[in-house]
């Protein structure tokens, strides 16, 4: 049996447990048969699960990123949620991206009439009518009943339906109450900055508080690449009522993200999520793991200036048609928040305008599809060969300031696409793992060729030997084994 694609780490609402991932999971079954892992989680006070130490929402995070630090196998994963779920969903991916939280793999988010970061909308009328609920302890058969019929548009199949008011009724009331009163009111918008992940929102036309109208307005800046899916006929309680349209809205983002992108091997994911693992650098593996929103407009370049772009780093960092990096966005990026190394050659503008300047010159001299010409320009560019040739467009842009613009250009392009986790675990680098809090040495024991520390992928060599110690601790000419056994990528152009 081949191993899943990836995960997903379902986070229920509001009174539901673990047990209504599975509609779910037999959902993507169907649809996907073995390529994705559900695990539900059951949120404190859920499922006969203790419950939290206090109401707050960073609680009930807590206890879902201690779940998904146990469970997670080190490949990608997505996080779906439903309603109160969708709030704490919000603290566990700012954790995860921050690298906060001992995971790494976190793709992107499936969200199913999430309650907000905000005050979560509800009458002062029903907030008390859903607290008498639990004046005298659990919630009665008959209260669950209601519960479950006032969150869906059409009554469940009797099978579900009894599911359904069964896990409401192993509610626990302190927890109810404290969602109620605390969790549900709590606004986390200080905690929770944009989460710039693969986002999508699913929620019912009959959803009076959280459904398909009010989403875009509650979740307005939290999720730059939310894509909103109204589900007529639906109401709030998405699991049960709609769990084909989840199932294939998950299958899609999947293959539009993850699919897309390049991927560690779980082996190497563990290492990153591993305590060996600084926090500042798990974090910004994580993001950078993240795939490259399709979509994405130009923040300091036109977009005719980030076509150029996108068609110069086909040619300098040659990768496959898919899984693939947009290395031209993220530089666009790194110019738009003015990231760079800060160097530049003597007589040469500003970051952002020598880009502009030399992609406008390149565009009028670029040879649009024949590859040989375009590599003939290059070289003649790197060479110098080119140095003389007349400014484009009146402009007072020579040939050298070209030369040396395009220097810089193979360098950001170069670091941008080693600076991806998969990159490194292509040429065998883990000099990341030498920073954390682990206990034992930090850094390197075995440093000969073929060999490697136990701590480090098994494809970096043979764990080496102790009787091999001695001779090794006199010898300054040994490199890293991950630098000794670093793999040729064949396809990189001899220009990098």
């Amino acid at each position: 049996m081949t191993a899943p694609d990836g995960t997903i780490f379902f986070l229920p609402g509001l009174g539901f447990d673990a047990v209504a991932s599975a509609p779910l999971a037999a959902a993507l079954e169907s649809m996907a048969a073995d390529r994705f892992r559900v695990v539900g989680i059951d949120l404190p006070g859920h499922g006969g699960s203790p419950d939290a130490p206090n109401g707050s929402v960073s609680s009930l995070a807590d206890r879902v990123v201690s779940v998904i630090e146990a469970e997670a196998d080190g490949g990608p994963f997505f996080l779906a949620a439903h309603s109160m779920g969708g709030k704490v969903a919000a603290l566990v991916a700012d954790r995860i991206l921050s690298g906060d939280a001992n995971v790494f793999g976190l793709a992107g988010m499936v969200l199913l009439a999430p309650s907000p970061r905000t005050p979560e909308p509800m009458s002062d009328d029903k907030r008390a009518e859903m607290l008498s609920w639990v004046a005298n302890g659990i919630i009665s058969e008959d209260h669950a009943t209601e519960f479950v019929a006032q969150n869906v548009s059409t009554p469940l199949a009797d099978d579900d339906e009894r599911a359904a008011i069964a896990q409401v009724r192993l509610m626990s009331p302190l927890g109810w109450r404290r969602w109620l009163e605390e969790g549900s009111t709590e606004d986390v918008s200080h905690d929770v900055g944009p989460i710039d992940l693969p986002v999508v929102v699913l929620a019912g036309e009959d959803d009076d508080d959280l459904g398909a109208s009010a989403q875009p307005r509650l979740l307005d800046g939290v999720y730059p690449q939310a894509r909103f899916v109204s589900l007529a006929a639906t109401g709030h309680l998405l699991p049960y009522e709609r769990p084909a349209a989840v199932a294939a809205e998950i299958v899609r983002l999947w293959d539009a993200t993850v699919s897309a992108t390049p991927q560690l091997t779980p082996e190497w994911g563990r290492l990153i999520a591993s305590e060996r693992t600084a926090p500042e650098a798990r974090g910004f593996l994580s993001r950078r793991a993240i795939a490259d929103d399709p979509n994405y407009s130009p923040r300091a370049l036109s977009p005719e200036q980030l076509t150029m772009l996108r068609a110069l780093a086909d040619r300098l960092v040659p990768q496959p048609e898919s899984p693939r990096i947009d290395l031209a966005a993220r530089v666009d990026d790194d110019l738009a928040i003015g990231r760079s190394d800060g160097w530049r050659n003597t007589g040469q503008p500003a970051d952002v305008a020598a880009y502009r300047l030399g992609l406008d010159d390149l565009a009028a001299l670029w040879p649009a599809d024949d590859r040989a010409e375009q590599d003939a320009l290059i070289d003649g560019i790197i060479s110098g060969e080119l140095n003389e040739f007349d400014a484009v467009g009146g402009s007072d842009w020579s040939g050298t300031k070209l030369q040396h613009w395009l220097d810089d250009v193979r360098t950001d392009l170069t670091r941008v696409w080693l600076s991806h986790p998969a990159s490194m675990a292509r040429v065998g680098y883990d000099g990341f793992a030498t920073s954390g809090p682990a206990t034992g040495p930090a850094g390197y024991v075995s440093v000969a060729a073929d060999e490697r520390d136990p701590w480090e992928p098994a494809e970096l060599g043979s764990v080496a030997s102790d009787d091999d110690d001695d001779d090794r601790d006199d010898d300054p000419h040994h490199d890293h084994p991950a630098l000794n056994n670093a793999r040729t990528v064949e396809e990189n152009a001899a220009w990098i």
